[in-house]
């Protein structure tokens, strides 16, 4: 009981949540030319009662629903090439609508005027379960064999996007700003376009040599991710807590 009765914070925490203001900036192209407009049009069908935290859940919740049909149908990572081609189908439109309400749920709270310290803590606290939830899913698609990822390849792609996670929240600590990475909405992108190509085409479509390297696919995006992942955010934040 001691458990839920603890005192987590204290009087100048308390203070600070209602002092907090939010403070972001967005430099990604793919974000202010693409889907800041999409989110500004797509934002105005949901009617104002409609509370910016359930878009964020529902978001979460769309994450969820990919997870649990991946671990039924693809537990090993071994199924990808037999998998029925709705599973794709449905991974492709969870992801893309997950995407959007996580790009619309902050504008539904200014939109609102119910923004607030507590609605940004509960988005990020999903983003967080989310860092884990969209690699192990796509996963599936590129699969476990010659032409896929090994575990060890698996357990340090994962490693990228935590890194990558905790060093734009350890930049915002510094700075009082979060700058947003450019490789988010990218990727997010790069995901639902990988389901559909999986779904039209079958996963197969991904086992292939690339040209001149000789090397798989897959063995390919596993020097690319990790590159493009870190590239965009350390550094980065290195020179903006720096100045």
């Amino acid at each position: 009981m001691n458990f839920f009765n603890y005192q987590y914070l204290n009087r100048k925490h308390l203070q600070g949540l209602n002092e907090y203001k939010y403070n972001a900036i967005d430099t990604s192209p793919v974000s202010i030319y693409i889907m800041q407009p999409f989110w500004n049009w797509g934002v105005e069908f949901f009617p104002r009662w409609f509370a910016p935290n359930l878009m964020t859940l529902l978001g979460f919740l769309l994450l969820v629903v990919n997870f649990v049909m991946f671990s039924y149908y693809d537990f090993y990572f071994t199924e990808a090439l037999v998998l029925p081609r709705w599973v794709w189908l449905i991974a492709a439109i969870c992801q893309f609508c997950s995407h959007q309400l996580d790009g619309m749920d902050g504008k539904q709270a200014r939109r609102t005027k119910s923004s607030s310290a507590l609605g940004e803590l509960f988005d990020h606290g999903v983003d967080s379960w989310a860092c884990f939830l969209f690699p192990v899913c796509i996963f599936s698609a590129i699969s476990k064999d010659e032409y896929g990822f090994s575990p060890m390849a698996m357990h340090l792609l994962l490693w990228t996007i935590y890194i990558s996670f905790i060093d734009s929240h350890w930049e915002k600590y510094n700075t009082k700003v979060l700058f947003l990475p450019w490789s988010y909405d990218i990727s997010m992108l790069v995901m639902t376009i990988t389901y559909l190509l999986a779904y039209f085409y079958t996963p197969a479509v991904f086992h292939f040599d690339i040209p001149i390297l000789n090397i798989p696919f897959a063995k390919l995006v596993e020097y690319v991710w990790p590159i493009f992942a870190l590239s965009t955010t350390i550094p980065i934040s290195i020179k903006h807590i720096q100045a």
